[in-house]
């Protein structure tokens, strides 16, 4: 009895100094991008800011970020579109095959998603040149649907197994197609396998870096994450101007996970329990 109210104080300033340790990059860019530069330069730093929107200004005047949004709402949502239809037809298509089979593809699809990027970039980069995609929107989501399609199918995969046979058989027997009987039966029910599949291919293409550094050299054609980490001039480096960007990327998404939590959380643990 004593262990256990001596570990409750352990757990709960355990879990305290975790989440503050997490929190305090976020907490503190956040404080960044409502300062003025007086206060992003003080010393010793100020911490509380006085909320003002000088940075934003200048992230949206002088540094165009709005041409960088646009731009990754595209690509993103472009990404989001193509991954979740073909995840949806291969998922179905492997949850009606026999388990063992199933699994087997499945393992197989994983590993080839377990390919670092610098290892498949050259290839990439090589057959978007040859077929002139360069700086091109769909030069950039080819490559993101490949690496965030595995993921889908296995989520999706999953979710459809659990899916009863019969009504599917009851659909077929009323004139259904297949077809039919996955959009109209189907799917409905399968509402959090999808949202959790498409928030995760929408974080994924939001937030990546590395191929939209080498396949987007075009200013205009940039997304968010390679538009910020440009930000930095020759002398000096605005802070202000990237927290304030930083914060119009990342708000969007942490808003939309913390309304939707319960819908991820049930549709990545699907299979948890059965199969």
């Amino acid at each position: 009895m004593r262990r256990g109210l001596l570990r409750k104080p352990l757990f709960v300033v355990g879990v305290l100094l975790t989440v503050g340790f997490s929190l305090a990059p976020f907490l503190w860019f956040v404080s960044s991008a409502f300062k003025t530069q007086t206060q992003i330069t003080a010393i010793p730093p100020q911490w509380w800011p006085t909320f003002s929107m000088e940075f934003f200004r200048s992230a949206i005047e002088h540094y165009g970020i709005l041409h960088y949004l646009i731009n990754s709402v595209i690509v993103a949502g472009s990404t989001t579109l193509v991954t979740i239809f073909l995840a949806t037809l291969a998922g179905y298509a492997l949850a009606r095959l026999p388990r063992r089979w199933a699994q087997f593809i499945l393992m197989g699809i994983l590993a080839c998603a377990m390919f670092p990027q610098i290892a498949i970039v050259g290839p990439i980069w090589r057959f978007l040149q040859m077929a002139g995609w360069l700086n091109t929107y769909q030069g950039l989501v080819l490559p993101y649907v490949a690496l965030t399609l595995p993921l889908a199918i296995w989520i999706l995969t999953l979710f459809f197994q659990q899916m009863p046979e019969e009504l599917e058989a009851a659909a077929l027997v009323d004139g259904c197609t297949r077809l039919k009987a996955l959009v109209r039966v189907i799917l409905p029910l399968s509402a959090p396998g999808l949202f959790t599949a498409s928030i995760l291919c929408f974080i994924y293409a939001w937030n990546e870096f590395f191929l939209a550094l080498l396949i987007m050299t075009d200013p205009l054609r940039q997304t968010m994450p390679v538009g910020i980490a440009l930000f930095q001039g020759e002398h000096i480096v605005p802070w202000g101007e990237i927290a304030a960007a930083s914060f119009i990327t990342t708000a969007p998404l942490v808003v939309m996970v913390l309304l939707f939590q319960r819908r991820i959380v049930t549709g990545l643990s699907a299979g948890a329990v059965k199969g």
